[in-house]
């Protein structure tokens, strides 16, 4: 409503107006309610009328999931953060291989380890069977990754909702945008610079690692490198179910202390260094990032307010809405 006056009172003025000084007030009035526009585009409000009971569906198939296997928290918020990275919080990344598309399940970082498709899938169908056509994929991801957060101990946020599902995906992208476990702290800085997230949020969202298992070819080189930047009993313990060669599948807890629960233990391990995988350790290695570490392994309530906040802002990353993008019935 109040846009709708605003818009009226500049159409007004601007009729009023001498030709000489339109020209500036025609480009003033665009830029200030695109602006507008822009900051309504998403709104923890935005099904309250439409589907009322969205939230409260998509939370009751997350804890069944999270219910029967505590690990699905993982990955549940490993998929929106693959899917926000990607071409932006759109779904893309649960979409299948088709004639005209390529999906982002088969590019590296996904392929046999991304997880929750079927979960996701679940909701939505809920979903469809009360609201059809309403709530998007990209927004039940989102969803699912807080109700994830909370269901094994983690923070809590409101959700800003009111995204729209691509027709696309880029196989592409997901295989370059995606932060790898190899990379150095300057390109992980710099990814998460690149989608409009500073360092402190690329910390805080590294505690999502916390929870969730890595696959042994991912750490291998790190349990037998004999360096200084991993403890010994550790490396060892981890070398009993990661060989040198072959059992390239096999998992072992990113955190070995509270493997279920999201919490600030991940930044202990950093401190001991019992990081699992290089681009974990490196968080703390004589770095820009030191002190946050430091701060977020002594005050967990720091640490779940940031998580939190980055969280929301990592949602915020190139969402689809107005008449972009579509409401899949079939997320995949």
């Amino acid at each position: 409503i109040y846009s709708y006056f605003l818009a009226s009172y500049i159409i007004h003025t601007f009729q009023m107006m001498t030709t000489s000084n339109k020209s500036f007030v025609a480009i003033f009035s665009f830029l200030l309610l695109s602006s507008m526009q822009c900051h309504a585009q998403l709104s923890s409000t935005f099904y309250d009328r439409t589907c009322p009971t969205a939230l409260t569906t998509i939370r009751t198939s997350i804890r069944q999931a999270v219910s029967s296997e505590r690990r699905m928290a993982a990955s549940l918020i490993r998929l929106h953060f693959h899917d926000c990275f990607v071409q932006g919080c759109d779904a893309s990344i649960l979409l299948d291989e088709t004639p005209t598309i390529v999906s982002e399940k088969t590019a590296l970082p996904n392929l046999g380890s991304a997880r929750g498709y079927g979960i996701i899938e679940n909701a939505k169908r809920e979903l469809e069977k009360t609201c059809p056509g309403i709530v998007s994929c990209a927004d039940i991801l989102a969803v699912a990754a807080r109700d994830a957060s909370t269901l094994v101990g983690g923070p809590s946020w409101t959700v800003k909702l009111g995204r729209r599902d691509s027709t696309t995906a880029s196989h592409t992208l997901a295989e370059t945008e995606l932060p790898g476990p190899f990379d150095p702290l300057d390109r992980i800085i710099s990814g998460f610079a690149n989608k409009g997230l500073s360092t402190r949020d690329m910390v805080a969202l590294s505690g999502a690692h916390s929870i969730g298992q890595a696959q042994c070819f991912l750490f291998r080189d790190r349990i037998y490198s004999n360096g200084t930047d991993i403890d010994a009993g550790f490396a060892s313990t981890r070398r009993r179910q990661c060989p040198q060669e072959d059992q390239n599948g096999n998992l072992a807890p990113l955190d070995l202390v509270t493997p279920n629960q999201l919490d600030n233990n991940y930044y202990k391990n950093l401190i001991q260094r019992k990081g699992l995988l290089q681009s974990d350790q490196v968080l703390l290695s004589g770095g820009s990032t030191d002190s946050i570490v430091t701060e977020y392994s002594n005050n967990p309530r720091t640490f779940a307010s940031d998580f939190a906040a980055a969280m929301i802002k990592m949602g915020d990353i190139s969402p689809l809405t107005g008449q972009n993008g579509i409401i899949r019935t079939v997320c995949g």
